[in-house]
């Protein structure tokens, strides 16, 4: 099993694994439990599932048999063992559970499921199915080339910090923000502010300068740690900060000479949703 990944299903975060062996989706069933019952609360989510499984073996339902028990991260960001099982297990579960979100989820688990079989055969699906979403949505063919280019950055980046003791969310979000805002002088969060961005992707509303910038420093940060063999949080931090400063400095650059603002309120919001709010130069500009 070599691919880990979060599923989001109506803001419930699904902890997933991917068997390439058995080309079978293996989800948590506390996570789906809590989607299920609308219970953000982990313990109370798997406190019902412990009720569930127990009534299920009293009746003889053989479906707990074939759950099995797989190490995923935890709450405390720790490795932890959990009851997983695969789409069609989960659809015997669901049925267990009364429940509003009964049908959606199942729907949701079958589109999931299938989605990935057929990108394993061909990977080149995903990457056609991004392409028509944003072609959809008015992008430009230059602008979708260096949106993917940037993702693969992006990707390589992630790989790495996951092989080197990079494992939290919150550990993810803070390395990613620090790279941002190394190279922008802005937080992410800050960024969608001025570009009038909610629950949006930043990146699919950045323009081909921001996207550039973005690759760059991911690629510099990446590149750099790669050299040290930064392991941890702390050596990739001080990667980071050294990738994002490649590319400020490539930044400050290029406005100098265009005396144009890189980081703008531009974006792809339907008419009337634009970015009013102006950047503002930061102290963090200064180059040094």
């Amino acid at each position: 099993m070599n691919e880990k990944a979060l599923a989001v299903f109506e803001g419930y975060k699904i902890r997933r694994i991917y068997d390439e062996e058995k080309e079978k989706w293996f989800f948590s069933v506390v996570d789906i439990i809590a989607a299920l019952v609308q219970q953000p609360d982990h313990q109370t989510a798997r406190n019902y599932w412990k009720v569930l499984k127990n009534r299920l073996k009293k009746e003889g339902s053989q479906t707990v048999t074939f759950c099995n028990r797989l190490k995923m991260i935890a709450e405390d960001g720790k490795m932890r063992f959990t009851d997983v099982a695969d789409v069609e297990t989960l659809l015997r579960i669901i049925q267990s559970v009364p429940s509003p979100k009964a049908e959606p989820i199942k729907l949701w688990l079958a589109k999931v499921g299938y989605e990935r079989i057929q990108d394993i055969g061909d990977p080149a699906r995903s990457l056609d199915r991004a392409r028509d979403y944003w072609k959809q949505h008015g992008r430009s063919e230059k602008w979708i080339q260096q949106r993917m280019m940037g993702q693969e950055t992006r990707n390589k980046l992630t790989d790495y910090w996951q092989d080197h003791e990079i494992s939290k969310e919150e550990e993810y979000a803070f390395l990613t923000n620090l790279i941002h805002q190394e190279w922008s002088g802005i937080s992410v969060r800050k960024h969608k502010d001025i570009k009038g961005l909610e629950s949006q992707n930043l990146r699919d509303h950045m323009s081909e300068a921001e996207l550039i910038f973005t690759a760059l420093a991911e690629l510099s940060t990446r590149q750099i740690a790669e050299s040290v063999d930064a392991t941890g949080l702390t050596e990739n931090a001080d990667a980071g900060k050294k990738g994002g400063r490649i590319a400020k400095k490539a930044r400050l650059e290029l406005e100098e000479k265009t005396g144009k603002n890189v980081v703008t309120g531009d974006n792809f919001l339907p008419s009337g949703n634009r970015g009013k709010i102006e950047r503002k130069a930061s102290p963090d500009d200064e180059d040094n």
